[in-house]
């Protein structure tokens, strides 16, 4: 969209339109990760899970007593907490996490794995990898693996400081 009569200025400025070469990077982002997360998400429907099911299984694992307060556990999977709630009210009734209460702060709750859910991310990680490789990393060479997460690590931390 350019130069459209009837701009309204942001910030009192008029828009900064984005150049051919910004346009087809921003939507080439954009597809990449879309079409990339359909695609694992897919894959991880087989095993019965989603793609938010298996981020919260992950955390979980690599948390000490896997297990994490929930509000921690929102903020690693950039979730509200209205949402993560929800979310375990499923994996709760897949039998994949628990909740138990803080003992220090009656008003926290801890998600936990359950043996289940360990089991589960113990049988899904090698596969999920596996496709992990396949649709990304061995498309890429090492070179523009390590520009490729140069180039998003300024995006991260600028929204990382926005939170």
């Amino acid at each position: 969209m350019r130069g459209q009569s009837g701009e309204r200025p942001v910030n009192g400025e008029a828009p900064r339109w984005l150049t051919s070469i910004e346009q087809r990077a921003w939507r080439t982002h954009l597809a990449a990760h879309k079409l990339l997360e359909h695609r694992l998400d897919r894959e991880l429907q087989t095993f019965g899970l989603s793609l938010n099911d298996y981020e919260i299984l992950v955390n979980l694992s690599e948390s000490p007593g896997h297990r994490m307060r929930m509000s921690d556990l929102a903020d690693a999977t950039i979730q509200s907490r209205s949402r993560l709630s929800h979310q375990i009210s499923r994996m709760e009734a897949a039998d994949l996490v628990a909740r138990e209460t803080c003992p220090d702060d009656r008003r926290g709750t801890f998600a936990v794995l359950t043996e289940h859910g360990w089991a589960t991310i113990q049988k899904v990680a090698p596969e999920h990898v596996a496709g992990v490789r396949r649709h990304f990393i061995d498309l890429l060479t090492d070179d523009q693996l390590r520009e490729l997460a140069a180039a998003y690590d300024p995006v991260v931390d600028h929204l990382k400081n926005l939170r």
